[in-house]
């Protein structure tokens, strides 16, 4: 802290230059002359008391303290317009730097219900938090009263301490984990992974309380919870925990390798219909080739499809001979139980004309002898007259010119 005064004990320049643990520090004179120079560094502020009043607040900068500066003052306790009188306050600074990784623990056990199990359990807690003034007329009123001014080990304690917030900050953590925890339906076990969520909700607590003294934690963190490993009922939650936990990952399990065989029927039926439509394909573009290869082959002999077809028949007809002793009727019915039609039919006589000419004309000269026969009448001797056959009609005696046959 540096200070200058004047021969007659009246400072020139009023300031605060100190160590940032600090929060609150009160000028040790309390006499000033107006035209002195208050300066007050980027992260203070300076605030002047008149009998337990805290009145004009100055921020970040150098001051010449006048009656038009000090307007507070001015209107409560009339300020002479002499300057070289002087006038009787009192000037705290306060330090508006955040206070950093002020560590916190809870004295004794938390006692709970755990919200999944309901079995009564005890944890502990600790961490850390970071702090400031957000209200320097506030901190004042309720916490400085005529001290001279405190720093962060009479705020939040040291060496097994408390210190007033400290108490107010363990407080205000035991009464509101439990209750956390309740509301928010977190299982003890898996607490450690919830840890950031807790440490915002207690935050929100914690300031709520603190708003009024003019203090703000802009950081709040729970490092670790304390669980009761020697506690029957913390084992016994454990094992329970574990038997669940090994369930549920064992039907996991079991869901995933169904979904795995199901999906892979699914594949499976989809390669066979693939590779059906892939051979379909295939099959296809064979005959498509074979046909191309026939009909190419056709066009270099020199005749058609249909001169094939009728060719085929022909000589299947020549092969099984014309209507094997049934007629002509037998013949049409061959040919057109092979699938050929009329015009087919057409080309067969066509193409086996030469073939079937010879079969013709001894048919036809078989026919004629035939007629002759048949048309020949004879007479028996028993007296039967006009016989056809080859037998008499009467006696059944054999025709006279057929007895040497």
């Amino acid at each position: 802290m540096k200070q200058k005064q004047t021969q007659k004990g009246l400072v020139s320049i009023i300031k605060y230059d100190d160590d940032n643990e600090t929060l609150v520090w009160k000028h040790p004179i309390e006499d000033f002359k107006l035209g002195t120079q208050l300066i007050v560094h980027e992260s203070q502020e300076a605030v002047f008391f008149k009998d337990g009043r805290a009145l004009d607040v100055f921020g970040a900068g150098r001051h010449t303290l006048e009656t038009q500066k000090l307007p507070l003052l001015d209107q409560f306790f009339r300020l002479p317009s002499d300057t070289d009188k002087t006038f009787h306050s009192e000037v705290y600074f306060i330090n508006l730097a955040t206070q950093m990784g002020i560590k916190w623990g809870t004295d004794s056990r938390i006692r709970l219900l755990d919200p999944h199990s309901g079995l009564p359990l005890e944890i502990g807690a600790c961490g850390e938090f970071n702090i400031r003034v957000c209200n320097a007329r506030k901190l004042l009123l309720k916490v400085v009263g005529t001290s001279s001014g405190f720093g962060q080990n009479s705020l939040f304690g040291e060496d097994g301490e408390k210190g007033y917030f400290r108490s107010i900050v363990i407080t205000q953590v035991k009464t509101s984990l439990a209750d956390t925890i309740k509301k928010e339906n977190i299982h003890i076990l898996e607490i450690d992974s919830e840890l950031l969520r807790l440490s915002d909700l207690l935050q929100q607590k914690i300031n709520s309380v603190l708003e009024v003294y003019g203090l703000e934690i802009t950081d709040f963190f729970i490092n670790r919870i304390l669980t009761p490993e020697d506690d029957p009922n913390y084992r016994r939650l454990k094992d329970q925990y574990a038997q669940q936990y090994l369930l549920v990952r064992q039907e996991e399990i079991r869901r995933r390798e169904a979904e795995a065989a199901a999906e892979r029927k699914a594949v499976e039926a989809q390669t066979e219909a693939r590779l059906k439509i892939i051979e379909a394909q295939g099959n296809a573009e064979a005959l498509k080739l074979q046909a191309a290869a026939e009909a190419a082959e056709m066009q270099m002999k020199g005749y058609t499809y249909q001169q094939e077809t009728a060719r085929l028949v022909g000589m299947e007809a020549m092969k099984n001979g014309l209507g094997s002793g049934e007629g002509s009727a037998s013949l049409l019915g061959g040919v057109a139980g092979l699938g050929v039609g009329l015009g087919a039919m057409s080309g067969v006589m066509n193409m086996t004309k030469d073939a079937l000419s010879p079969m013709m004309e001894q048919s036809a000269q078989m026919g004629q002898s035939m007629k002759g026969v048949l048309h020949t009448s004879w007479d028996c001797i028993c007296g039967q007259l006009g016989n056809t056959g080859n037998f008499c009609s009467n006696c059944g005696k054999k025709r006279e010119d057929q007895q040497n046959e």
